[in-house]
């Protein structure tokens, strides 16, 4: 069994019922016996969102949170703290 995983970018797109049972399934197995990451910029408040079935978002976040070490980051992006001088941003022209 890989002894950690990352999931990156949760949530940034949408998830079928079917996704979500399986990411379910893979965070039971992995709960209290591997470590999991999960990273993403949607807060943890708005998952239930992010799941399309509320039952299965309810124990999903049953097997992140009791257990978890959270680390909320704040401050701007550090892409766009190590850009280039004089590059320009795409929403500023």
């Amino acid at each position: 069994m890989i002894q950690i995983l990352i999931i990156d970018d949760f949530g940034l797109a949408d998830m079928s019922t079917e996704d979500s049972r399986d990411l379910l399934e893979v965070l039971d197995d992995r709960v209290a016996a591997r470590s999991t990451i999960i990273a993403s910029q949607i807060p943890l408040e708005q998952w239930h969102e992010a799941l399309p079935d509320s039952t299965i978002a309810d124990a999903i976040l049953d097997r992140v949170i009791h257990c978890a070490h959270r680390i909320k980051l704040t401050g701007e992006s550090m892409r766009k703290l190590l850009a280039k001088p004089g590059q320009k941003e795409l929403n500023n022209g």
